[in-house]
């Protein structure tokens, strides 16, 4: 069975004459007639009683029409889809969005995105880093904002910008004083620890051994709790530079060493491209993320 046989009983259906069913359908009667007995050959049966000034449907084809309906339709949601990815005409997009990355510059990003290329549809899946990579390796993503110090040999990644670790305090502590706060001077200080910050893993990447001993106090997956607990006076956390902080929170760049990550656009070497994502990493490479911030 082929799509056009569907296509041309479909239209048989529905005039119950060959000659204008094959005008609807753009050919010669004599086609029409051909692929519907070639249809009839596989299907078993006449679909359609040919009767001089009326043809209708056969009882083999009005058991057989809903199923080929369904097959019709489907073809043509298929081509309907299709042609709208060309056009970029609703076309889907899976971003992976690392959960320490702060709203505060994608959203002039997302913004941007919306206005110039408003017919993608973007969903966005926030992730602790290693698990957005993992997904986008697998496919389940088709484009990544992630900020690991190493990432997969197989990744193509374009840096977009970077931003420094700070300490976060509530007011009073003693790091109000300090314009910068050494990374030693963590050292003792109660703290609350972002279970899914990669901090760590930066520091590490420096090749400096990490010798402050904090006093663990709180330690959470959700960053809104970390920041109340902070304003609560209950410790000190280590933030990125460009994650939106509570009003009443203050915060000190951490120096000796000083750290910083990269935020980097990754994709999967090799992998084909859709029209929506070409249009996606464009705009993002051309995007003024440090103004934007």
């Amino acid at each position: 069975m082929e799509i056009h046989q569907v296509q041309y009983f479909m239209a048989l259906c529905q005039t119950l004459n060959f000659t204008r069913a094959a005008d609807a359908c753009g050919v010669t009667q004599p086609s029409l007639t051909k692929a519907i007995k070639k249809l009839e050959d596989e299907m078993g049966g006449p679909l359609f009683r040919r009767e001089r000034g009326l043809t209708h449907l056969s009882d083999l084809g009005r058991l057989m029409r809903p199923h080929l309906e369904a097959v019709f339709n489907a073809s043509e949601m298929a081509r309907h889809q299709a042609e709208s990815w060309r056009k970029l005409d609703r076309s889907p997009l899976r971003v992976g969005l690392m959960c320490t990355i702060g709203p505060g510059r994608m959203v002039e990003f997302l913004k941007r995105v919306r206005r110039e290329i408003p017919n993608v549809e973007v969903t966005l899946k926030d992730a602790p880093g290693r698990e957005v990579v993992r997904l986008l390796m697998e496919g389940e993503l088709d484009v990544a904002f992630v900020g690991l110090p190493d990432l997969p040999d197989r990744c193509d990644h374009d840096l977009l910008y970077r931003e420094r670790y700070t300490v976060a305090f509530a007011p009073g502590h003693r790091f109000e004083a300090m314009d910068r706060v050494p990374y030693k001077e963590l050292h003792g200080e109660e703290y609350l620890s972002r279970l899914n910050c990669e901090y760590p893993d930066h520091f590490s990447a420096l090749g400096v051994p990490d010798t402050v001993d904090v006093r663990v106090c709180y330690a959470t997956e959700r960053e809104d709790w970390v920041q109340a607990l902070i304003l609560a006076g209950m410790g000190c956390a280590v933030m990125p530079e460009f994650l939106p902080i509570l009003p009443g929170i203050a915060t000190r760049v951490i120096v000796e060493p000083e750290i910083s990550r990269e935020i980097r656009l990754v994709m999967v070497a090799g992998r084909r491209h859709s029209p929506a994502l070409r249009s996606f990493v464009a705009l993002a490479k051309r995007h003024p993320w440090v103004a934007g911030g």
